[in-house]
């Protein structure tokens, strides 16, 4: 699993086709996920306890030492299978090594519901729906974050 977050003073994704905002955040991290082929409930585990323990958050000296818990940030969680497009080749992405979207509709799930074991709250946006997904970035500051299942290949 492949995870963009992105620090943000706040966040929403609304549906194109009706205009319906499905997820809205203050204060927290956007992250547009992945899932690739192959990837198990077991990177969903631990993608969301590294990103709801990453230090990315500003203490009182400037430093990146605190994380979503420490600031009781809320996140807001946004399905992306073009995480895993493959620009190597040509000039349109190949989207083969995604995951097909009924797995990764289950480990987008799983995701969330081991992010909220943090007890953080978690906004989504609506898998397999067209999106406009705002924010406010804060910093800037954006992370890549992969699970273990991915890095041990």
């Amino acid at each position: 699993m492949r995870a963009c977050v992105q620090r943000v003073s706040r966040a929403k994704a609304t549906l194109i086709k009706t205009g319906e905002i499905v997820g809205e955040i203050g204060t927290g991290v956007l992250i547009l996920l992945g899932v690739r082929d192959g990837d198990i409930s077991d990177d969903a585990v631990f993608l969301a306890s590294k990103i709801a323990q990453l230090r990315i958050f500003e203490d009182d000296a400037g430093k990146m030492n605190l994380n979503l818990q420490d600031i009781r940030g809320d996140a807001l969680v946004v399905s992306q299978f073009t995480m895993y497009g493959d620009c190597r080749k040509g000039r349109r992405p190949s989207f083969t090594q995604a995951a097909r979207p009924e797995i990764a509709n289950q480990l987008y799930e799983e995701f969330i519901r081991a992010l909220k074991r943090f007890d953080i709250p978690v906004a989504t946006g609506r898998f397999q729906q067209e999106m406009d997904v705002e924010l406010v970035n804060h910093g800037p500051a954006t992370f890549i974050v992969e699970s273990r299942h991915l890095q041990s290949r």
